[in-house]
């Protein structure tokens, strides 16, 4: 699998990520330290949510994440001991890796989103079809026109109520110029 990622972008994200959390397996960190330091390897890595439908894949967690503490998945083996991961590394350079981090990703960070890659092996039933994000962006926008319009009525209510003719005027505007953009 072909990625546009840079080595080098590869390499910044994990060295932050190892300043800036705790692994709940110190194992984990000498694997992404050898990642690091192995280009060959880091070629072939892709970091990907839902990473246990892959071939063969890294679950790596934070202490601060409720995620399991390491899974390493390759076929139909699934291991909890990154010894074995770390010799199918060595052994395996030129297969692709994926890699799942488990940490607190609100708000996600720019380095986190520059290397995260959408998982080829996602099941289609669990894949998001652009009819569903079409009808999740109209549903969207009717609860934002809503609350605007709801809003704005309550507001041009309430300069009513008190005699505010100006503020009567700007919140008529506003209200209209919604309206003929609905």
């Amino acid at each position: 699998m072909e990625t546009s990622i840079s080595n080098k972008d590869k390499k910044q994200f994990i060295r932050w990520f190892l300043k800036r959390y705790d692994l709940k397996r110190r194992e984990c960190v000498w694997i992404l330290n050898y990642i690091v330091g192995d280009d060959a390897i880091l070629s072939h890595v892709h970091f990907v949510e839902d990473a246990h439908f892959c071939p063969r894949a890294l679950v790596i967690s934070t202490t601060e994440s409720d995620g399991i503490p390491f899974r390493f998945y390759k076929g139909n083996v699934v291991t909890a001991d990154p010894e074995k991961s770390f010799h199918d590394l060595r052994m395996n350079a030129e297969e692709d890796v994926f890699i799942q981090l488990n940490f607190p990703k609100q708000p996600p960070t720019e380095l986190y989103m520059s290397v995260l890659e959408e998982n080829p092996f996602i099941p289609t039933y669990m894949q998001i079809s652009s009819e569903d994000k079409k009808i999740a962006h109209q549903i969207l926008s009717e609860s934002v026109y809503t609350f605007q319009h709801d809003k704005l009525v309550a507001e041009i209510d309430a300069a009513l109520d008190a005699g505010d003719k100006e503020t009567f005027m700007t919140l008529t505007t506003l209200l209209n110029d919604l309206q003929a953009k609905a």
